[in-house]
């Protein structure tokens, strides 16, 4: 399958997802992009339409949690999901629904999800 058709496939998947899943104040958003090298993580409250929080690969604080274990992709994922987590604890976002962005819950996703569930966030 050529990237550009799957890349398509995945946009049609995420929209279809986006009409169903909707973040509102009392449970926001948690929203999940990857790319080929990084994965990025929001939490969105969709009626004021503001981004509560947000974390990524590329934040300092996920690269110091690493800094002493490095154990690929799918061990920064779940970094990623574990300083997201708290971040919204510390925002008082306690429960959420997950966004998986039209892929597959697997791998990276799926580890982002554990991580932030370890962190104590509810979906």
């Amino acid at each position: 399958m050529k990237i550009a058709s799957r890349k398509s496939r995945r946009n049609l998947r995420h929209k279809r997802v986006r009409k169903q899943v909707n973040g509102s104040s009392s449970r926001p958003r948690l929203s999940v992009f990857k790319s080929s090298r990084h994965i990025y993580a929001q939490i969105i409250d969709d009626d004021n339409m503001t981004t509560l929080v947000s974390a990524s690969s590329l934040t300092p604080k996920v690269k110091e949690m690493l800094a002493e274990d490095s154990s690929g992709k799918i061990g920064i994922a779940n970094a990623v999901g574990k300083h997201l987590g708290e971040l919204a604890l510390a925002k008082g976002v306690k429960e959420v629904s997950f966004d998986r962005g039209g892929y597959t819950f697997h791998g990276r996703v799926k580890s982002l999800a554990e991580g932030a569930r370890e962190a104590g966030l509810v979906f």
